[in-house]
């Protein structure tokens, strides 16, 4: 399960946005998830993974936004309710 909201906090305020890609950064043949963001804030948080990195303070490598996708199993079940805010349709970027 996932956060509703993304991740980022602008002046203090939680993003109210849905989350519409996973962040992770791929280095070698790992993969490191850091967050979820919504198209509006995916700019800033890549800058400040940037300028993270050179600070040594994050892993080096590519970051890596994925869109986030409904998916149900055995054990999970989801309705229509669950699925509302994820729109299938986006493009991607």
């Amino acid at each position: 399960m996932l956060p509703d909201k993304c991740s980022v906090k602008e002046e203090g305020k939680a993003c109210v946005n849905p989350p519409e890609f996973i962040i992770s950064i791929v280095s070698g043949d790992d993969e490191y998830m850091v967050g979820l963001t919504c198209q509006k804030h995916k700019q800033i948080v890549s800058g400040k993974i940037g300028i993270l990195q050179n600070e040594g303070k994050m892993h080096d490598g590519k970051v890596s936004f994925s869109p986030v996708k409904a998916v149900g199993t055995d054990c999970v079940h989801g309705d229509s309710d669950d699925f509302v805010q994820i729109d299938m349709n986006r493009s991607k970027n």
